[in-house]
């Protein structure tokens, strides 16, 4: 009989940093490895991806990680976990094509990736895997259940229902997840972003009947917005230019090349002759459709920084008709509202595409309710949400049927445990925090340096400096007293002379008590002189004391 340990490392009680691990006996298997954007305040901060302690204490442990499909919430993690740990990845063949680009971007040399199919059955070591095909909105999306002696584990992956998908790399294999449903489900793992939706997400998830009208009715120039990583949202749009005898260009290079590949593995490819290349682009040409992509908040940067006429490529224009089909997810809210605010002064017309009018493919109350109906499993574990959602999501199996105790709704980091077939009572806990990333450097988990950054946006900065004889601790030079972002000087120049003298004082003071110690004089100085600037100012500035100390000869 099996003991089953499941629990997430991201993805629980938020929007994004998905990865769950689902342990059988000794060995480790890891479902999704994604970032999740900053918030407004986490300033500086790049994304924030799981805390890999646990995978790194249990390396040898760990059979496999399976890359449901190309989404950065899913996959973007991975550079930083293939540095810490060396595991075999399992996805399908575009996923493959992004995550090795990826991994060259990231100066990642040393991995393993295997190539499968969205419906297949193998065995990695002597652990039996099935996958089964999903519609997302990127192709070759697969869900994947892993097989105990109590029956498959099944984790969906993000999915939708859609009875009117013709591209095979989109289309959901649901003979296949019958298939794994008879043979017997221990645990099905959904998502749960959409589970307070109304029906099915299909057909509400397409725009073409919002934005077909613009193509009908204007032969000036359209410009849409897409997140790059939309593949079934781009081809709606190109599938319109098509239709409406426009020609395309791709903004970003990044798409174009994504076309590229998608092309190359045979799923679908551009009309002929209906692209433009960007070197053949003329910025007063009518009647063409330009696609600018990108991911996360970096659209919405790219188009700010267009209506701001900064880019040398495209410059909008009155007449052009520019449709939003990129709506803001959690951590770009700021960059979203401000580039819409930047094309209405245009004077364009702007037509907002959002998740009211178009919903985003993932999976509604109806769709939620076939996968447990089809699966049947022993218990239930909302995955992939806000905890709003999780609970929104346990709510539709208990009106299902299923009794509370079979509902798993878990933190991240707290384990369910189900040992020959049965749920254990306790949950235990593995610590886990936050792991902030900075460009290309991992901030600290406790959250120093944002306070500092908090600190240095809000109140500024005083930073105060002397020259001391590294001999006598004389002072030779100074003070030197800047001050950025706290105070008008000239209003306040008595504060600015005032710390000077502070300074001078407590290393005066220090040398004549003979207990001198540069880093004791600063720590003083930063504590007496924040007191005083908050007496003076009702400002609690960061204040950086510097004591140079210099050899003189003679």
């Amino acid at each position: 009989m099996s003991k089953v340990r499941i629990f997430a490392l991201g993805g629980l009680d938020e929007d994004g940093k998905n990865m769950f691990v689902v342990e059988v006996d000794d060995g480790i298997f890891i479902l999704e490895c994604g970032l999740k954007y900053p918030q407004g305040d986490q300033l500086g901060v790049e994304m924030i991806i799981p805390d890999f302690t646990y995978l790194k204490q249990n390396e040898k442990r760990i059979k496999g990680i399976f890359i449901t499909h190309g989404h950065d919430d899913v996959m973007a993690a991975l550079p930083s976990l293939m540095r810490v740990i060396k595991a075999p990845i399992y996805t399908a063949p575009l996923t493959a094509v992004l995550l090795e680009k990826r991994f060259k971007k990231e100066g990642i040399r040393k991995y393993e990736i295997h190539r499968i199919k969205r419906n297949s059955t193998f065995k990695i070591d002597n652990y039996k895997i099935k996958t089964f095909g999903v519609t997302q909105s990127i192709m070759d999306g697969f869900g994947v259940g892993i097989w105990t002696d109590e029956g498959y584990i099944v984790y969906t992956s993000e999915y939708i229902v859609d009875y009117d998908i013709k591209n095979d790399a989109f289309r959901c294999n649901l003979s296949e997840i019958t298939k794994i449903g008879n043979e017997g489900v221990l645990a099905l793992l959904t998502e749960s972003v959409g589970s307070t939706r109304e029906g099915h997400s299909a057909p509400k998830h397409r725009i073409t009947s919002i934005i077909e009208p613009s193509f009908e009715y204007t032969d000036n120039r359209i410009i849409v917005t897409l997140y790059n990583q939309n593949i079934y949202r781009i081809i709606e749009v190109i599938e319109l230019a098509v239709k409406y005898g426009r020609k395309i260009c791709f903004y970003d290079d990044e798409l174009k090349q994504m076309m590229s590949d998608i092309e190359k593995l045979g799923y679908y490819h551009v009309p002929v002759n209906a692209e433009i290349a960007k070197a053949n682009f003329n910025n007063s040409e009518e009647n063409i459709l330009v696609i600018i992509s990108g991911s996360g908040s970096n659209i919405f940067k790219r188009v700010h920084k267009i209506a701001i006429k900064e880019d040398e490529f495209l410059e909008f224009r009155e007449t052009d008709t520019i449709i939003i089909a990129s709506p803001m997810v959690p951590g770009t809210e700021h960059e979203a509202t401000k580039m819409e605010n930047d094309l209405y002064k245009e004077g364009a017309t702007v037509i907002a595409v959002d998740s009211k009018r178009a919903y985003s493919m993932h999976a509604a109350i109806e769709d939620l309710k076939m996968m447990l109906y089809l699966f049947n499993p022993s218990y239930y574990v909302p995955v992939k949400g806000e905890y709003r959602q999780l609970v929104s999501n346990a709510n539709i199996a208990l009106d299902m049927g299923y009794k509370a105790d079979h509902i798993i709704v878990l933190d991240n980091g707290q384990i369910a445990t189900i040992e020959d077939g049965k749920l254990s009572k306790h949950y235990d806990l593995i610590e886990l925090d936050d792991v902030m990333i900075d460009g290309k450097d991992n901030l600290d988990a406790s959250g120093m340096v944002l306070r500092d950054r908090e600190i240095l946006s809000t109140d500024g900065v005083i930073v105060a400096g002397v020259v001391v004889n590294f001999k006598t601790k004389e002072i030779i030079g100074g003070p030197d007293v800047q001050s950025r972002g706290v105070i008008y000087l000239k209003d306040a120049d008595y504060v600015m002379k005032e710390v000077g003298v502070m300074l001078e004082n407590i290393i005066n003071t220090a040398v004549k008590e003979k207990r001198y110690d540069n880093m004791a004089c600063r720590q003083e100085a930063r504590e007496k002189i924040s007191r005083y600037v908050f007496k003076e100012t009702g400002k609690k500035p960061m204040i950086l004391p510097a004591i140079v100390e210099i050899n003189i000869k003679g």
